[in-house]
């Protein structure tokens, strides 16, 4: 009897796909834009008009929900350019729409047609084009007006360019797009969200004239805002503020040392003792709903003008200390920061990552509230008192902790270098690779709020390995006693109460025996302690991969500039090029090691709150049991013949650092 032998799939050159155009966002449209509702499609259009609003070019933006599910925004901007490339030979308002990487926000130099925008990602519009059943461009400009309409973005009625008629207006763009439901949970729009939108775009363009029209309802909202911030954030408010509204702005000018000419920040704060805070932050007018390193620098120069203002009147009980949440627990704010070259997490730019933007804002907060406080200090000492209150309902909250865990508590591993608060959710523990980076680590750290726990070489994989034989390994039986919670199951309820730690993060190395050691020790979370992920504890820290150490050019001095990866390496050398440093006249490091950090270098890259990297661990895109799969795949000892068919589908994803 013939034996049936299962043919192994077959791996070869023609195994290999290449995608092309928009190909990529059909496929996979959830790396590109939200995919619950089409929303940020239709804002990438928006950002547009905005963007010409921002530049001077614009003073009208006018959205349209038509009958048909369609939507189109109108600006009288100056109209996208319709003529060839020079180089692609092919329309320019075709490009836009069909090219993932090309956009007039690329050109950053001087006469360069956007100096502030919302981003450089260069897939914007073209994304709205792919996930758009339809969609139609129209743009006049120099006395022209054109028309291109795409299918599913293909063009499906080429570039038509007439003269502008009697009576047309002469300058600007309109865009309308219907949204493919096929890619979105809902088809959709939601009205309130696009409402909130608009609203926020006429706040932070005083005198630009932002329109809603909902055929539908035949109803139609404007907004036009000469009062800004401010009269935004009072009609916002849920509670009276304590002191007058704090406003201001500040923008670098050409003699800047250190940033752009233009950069800088408006901002309008609000103290309230109750009520829901409202909190608002853009970047070159757009939306960061995940906050980021500009509201940082908000945070960081509202309490140190606090805390200056405190200790230069002796208003600090004895016994209290002071932190930034304190302050910031009870504010409210609208901000709106302008940056040159923004890096923002993810496509649709939720989070700004921009290092500096925490002392751009900062630099200009900081002197305007110290000033502001001390010439009504009266409004300044009610300001401290409620900062103050926060700081002692903070520190009772923690010893009610201390008591209720104080009797049985293992002793603490010796190798701990442990925080003084014993506020549970200020502080954070770092799992931290190495003897020597954990020297660094303790002389760079806050001692009031971090802790530091070395460890040996190779954590055990123990993604086999039985709970109670655990604690025959050294350095698993430091971390369950250090962190205060016992290993368990998926479908246990273990006992969290003693739990000593708000975070607990992995500190390695930014090399392959780096990313080991990390591999290993999220096996051990997600094996052993499930509910500190399930209960978003866990974290991986992110240390720098470069260092650049730039010369002096003009006013500004020689500087040390850390870049998290080749994305951010790229951007700090094209700002480099830009200040008018000769090209390689600056010189690039590469960190292999924590070690060759000094505790400064550690402090200001990997450490600070404000200016750090810091990924909370989620199981992502698989469910417990898919995650669970991937992870027996590779960790389990049986698993090889897995492993190796992972390795061959998969080599191609991978970076390798040799």
């Amino acid at each position: 009897m013939a034996t049936l032998t299962k043919t192994p799939p077959a791996y070869s050159e023609g195994s290999i796909r290449v995608l092309k155009g928009l190909e990529p966002v059909k496929q996979r449209p959830g790396m590109y834009t939200r995919t619950d509702n089409p929303l940020h499609i239709i804002q990438e259009v928006l950002d547009n008009a905005a963007d010409e609003a921002l530049a001077g070019y614009g003073k009208k933006i006018k959205v349209t929900l038509h009958t048909d599910a369609s939507v189109s925004v109108e600006d009288d901007g100056r109209g996208i350019p319709f003529g060839l490339h020079p180089e692609e030979k092919a329309p320019v308002v075709e490009l836009v729409f069909t090219r993932l990487h090309a956009g007039g926000k690329f050109d950053k130099g001087a006469g360069g047609a956007y100096s502030f925008s919302g981003g450089l990602h260069g897939v914007g519009v073209s994304v709205t084009n792919a996930l758009s059943k339809r969609l139609e461009v129209q743009s006049f400009r120099e006395g022209s007006a054109a028309r291109i309409v795409f299918a599913g973005g293909d063009v499906v009625e080429p570039l038509q360019i007439r003269p502008v008629e009697t009576g047309e207006r002469r300058q600007g763009t309109t865009v309308r797009a219907w949204p493919d439901a096929k890619y979105f949970e809902s088809g959709a729009l939601p009205v309130n969200e696009l409402t909130h939108l608009l609203r926020s775009k006429a706040v932070l363009m005083p005198g630009v004239t932002v329109t809603l029209v909902v055929e539908k309802t035949k109803e139609t909202q404007q907004w036009l805002y000469k009062g800004g911030l401010r009269d935004y954030l009072m009609q916002t408010l849920n509670a009276d503020p304590v002191i007058p509204l704090f406003e201001g702005a500040g923008h670098a000018d050409k003699n800047a040392d250190n940033f752009a000419e233009g950069e800088g920040a408006e901002w309008c704060v609000a103290f309230t003792e109750d009520g829901q805070p409202v909190r608002e932050s853009y970047v070159n007018l757009i939306p960061t709903s995940a906050g980021g390193t500009h509201e940082s620098g908000l945070r960081d120069g509202l309490f140190n003008a606090v805390k200056s203002f405190v200790d230069l009147h002796s208003l600090l009980p004895k016994g209290v200390k002071l932190l930034p949440e304190d302050v910031f627990a009870r504010a409210s704010y609208v901000l709106s920061a302008k940056v040159l070259d923004p890096q923002f997490q993810g496509q649709i730019k939720e989070r700004l990552n921009s290092r500096d933007a925490v002392r751009l804002v900062s630099s200009f907060v900081r002197p305007a509230l110290e000033l502001w406080l001390n010439q009504h200090v009266d409004y300044g000492r009610k300001l401290a008192e409620l900062a103050i209150k926060a700081a002692q309902t903070r520190q009772r909250a923690g010893q009610k902790v201390e008591k209720r865990k104080g009797s049985g508590v293992a002793v603490l591993p010796g190798k701990l270098t442990d925080c003084e608060s014993k506020d549970i959710a200020h502080n954070e523990v770092f799992l931290v690779e190495g003897d020597s980076a954990g020297g660094s680590a303790k002389m760079g750290r806050d001692k009031e709020s971090q802790a530091i726990l070395p460890l040996r070489g190779k954590v055990l994989n123990t993604w086999e390995v039985e709970r109670d034989r655990l604690f025959a390994n050294t350095e698993i039986h430091d971390i369950s006693v250090a962190i205060g919670v016992d290993p368990h199951g998926p479908e246990d309820t273990p006992d969290l109460s003693g739990l000593r730690y708000g975070k607990i993060c992995i500190l390695s190395d930014a090399d392959v025996d780096g990313s080991h050691i990390q591999v290993l020790l999220l096996t051990l979370f997600f094996r052993h302690f499930p509910k500190l992920i399930d209960t978003g504890h866990v974290y991986v820290a992110k240390p720098p991969l470069f260092r650049v150490d730039a010369p002096a050019r003009g006013k500004k001095p020689a500087s040390k500039v850390y870049a998290l990866d080749e994305g951010e390496l790229t951007a700090i050398l094209d700002k480099l090029r830009k200040d008018g440093v000769r090209e390689n006249a600056w010189s690039i490091s590469r960190f292999k090691g924590l070690g060759e950090m000094s505790a400064e270098q550690l402090w200001e890259t990997t450490l600070n709150p404000d200016t750090r990297r810091l990924l909370q661990v989620r199981l992502g895109r698989f469910d417990l049991l898919g995650t669970q799969g991937e992870i027996t795949k590779l960790m389990g000892k049986g698993e090889a013949a897995a492993r190796r068919e992972l390795m061959e589908l998969r080599a191609d994803d991978v970076e390798v650092d040799v």
